[in-house]
């Protein structure tokens, strides 16, 4: 019996060792996961990336109060750490800053803020170098995918969430045959209300960016289906370089012709020079619609007086939305984040940014690693209902998201001007104020 004694021991360990050989510890992973964003924290589209920045960090704020991102290959949350890199709106800064955030900081995800396609297409080129998934929170579909397919292949680490200029959603996508998804339809539903009470003479303008020359190729079109008398479409009028300053000339004709109606897109500090230029020529026009550059509580209040009153544009998120984000976030909450730390109105741009955050978190948790081609994969698979909606990317690496119209408007608050939503056409979206028309002057 002493002798077995030995064997049943060495028995019993051999017994033990291959049960537990099957529960190995999770293999030690990294101590945080770091995203990073190349933003236009100041100059020219400051508006667009200040308040994506703070979309950006709250969202990481409050995904580290629930304890951090699951990964399954590491079976425990690790915290989030967010790295923002002034451009300056430089779009010579922005892929530069994007790689410095890769190779120095160790970024392992980019996140892009809301703005023309210029200042997000370094990044796009950046991301697909070092195959690092990269998600921009907004932008409008067509200069976006017309710069996307000029690349050979195209973006494979780039996703967008936006909305369209006038490309309307394709059979089999949810949005199809819905309203409210593009600026066209957007714009015209306001058009529709006021636009037989105007004489049907239009102005357009635009800046000759990326953005801005996409506006023009499509916009002046659609106000001739409409029924409107557009001048000077086919000599390019209003369609200006960026060094422009002085836009004499175009008004002085808008003016003679009698236009009443005045539609375009470019960044609002040329929009603020043109309209302060537009009252000094006693250029009055009914309405004006003014994409991109009405955007922003910054730049309208910047042009002065009572010159943002009545001016128009699309609005692509608002606080009225009840799609919670992390924990007990909500968009009202988070704009009143916003509001006590700024002192500003409501700002699109800080849920939208929110939003990619959400998308981020999503597709790692779903992925369960930091590996970015299982990640990027995992984005490309999402189906999320976001703080900006619902995010389905397409075949193109977009999703689409709801469109309302809104009008600044003089209020008796602190900051005086707001941006409430004049006309919806989602139920999710309520109207918040009346339109203004005809725009007032003294």
């Amino acid at each position: 019996m002493r002798k077995r004694f030995p064997l049943i021991l060495l028995a019993v360990v051999l017994v033990t060792a291959l049960i537990f050989s099957g529960c190995k510890p999770a293999p030690k992973g990294p101590e945080e996961i770091i995203i990073g964003s190349s933003a236009m924290v100041t100059g020219m589209y400051a508006g667009f990336g200040e308040s994506a920045v703070f979309g950006y960090r709250a969202a990481v704020e409050d995904i580290n109060k629930l304890g951090g991102i699951y990964l399954e290959e590491y079976g425990t949350k690790l915290p989030v750490r967010f790295i923002a890199a002034d451009n300056e709106s430089d779009t010579t800064k922005v892929g530069t800053l994007a790689e410095d955030l890769i190779l120095r900081d160790n970024v392992q995800f980019l996140l892009t803020p809301p703005g023309p396609p210029t200042v997000q297409a370094p990044v796009a080129t950046v991301a697909d170098r070092h195959k690092i998934p990269h998600i921009v929170a907004g932008n409008p579909l067509e200069p976006w995918l017309g710069m996307r397919q000029e690349v050979t292949p195209p973006w494979e680490y780039s996703w967008s969430i936006g909305f369209a200029i006038v490309t309307p959603a394709p059979a089999g996508d949810f949005r199809y045959g819905l309203s409210g998804f593009t600026i066209k339809d957007t714009w015209l539903d306001m058009l529709n209300m006021f636009g037989g009470q105007t004489n049907k003479k239009a102005g357009v303008f635009a800046s000759d960016d990326a953005d801005g020359v996409a506006w023009y190729s499509l916009f002046p079109q659609v106000l001739e289906e409409w029924g409107a008398d557009v001048l000077g479409e086919e000599r390019k009028l209003g369609l200006f370089p960026m060094e422009t300053t002085d836009y004499t000339s175009m008004i002085e004709e808008w003016k003679d012709y009698g236009c009443e109606i005045l539609w375009g897109n470019c960044p609002a500090p040329h929009f603020g020079t043109m309209w302060r230029q537009c009252h000094a020529l006693g250029f009055q026009p009914k309405m004006v619609f003014a994409g991109r550059a009405a955007l922003f509580y910054v730049d309208a209040n910047s042009w002065g007086g009572d010159l943002p009153q009545g001016i128009g544009t699309e609005i692509w998120w608002s606080s009225s939305y009840q799609i919670p984000g992390f924990g007990d976030t909500t968009p009202q909450s988070l704009t009143d984040r916003w509001t006590e730390a700024t002192g500003q109105p409501f700002n699109p741009s800080v849920g939208a940014s929110y939003a990619t955050v959400q998308i981020l978190v999503d597709a790692i948790e779903r992925a369960g690693t930091l590996d970015p081609e299982a990640v990027n994969k995992a984005i490309g698979e999402t189906d999320l209902m976001t703080m900006i909606y619902r995010v389905k990317f397409d075949e193109d690496q977009y999703s689409r998201y709801p469109l309302i119209f809104g009008q600044w408007q003089k209020t008796d608050k602190p900051w005086v001007w707001e941006l409430p939503i004049v006309l919806s056409k989602h139920d999710f979206l309520p109207v918040q104020a009346d339109p203004i028309f005809p725009i007032p002057y003294d």
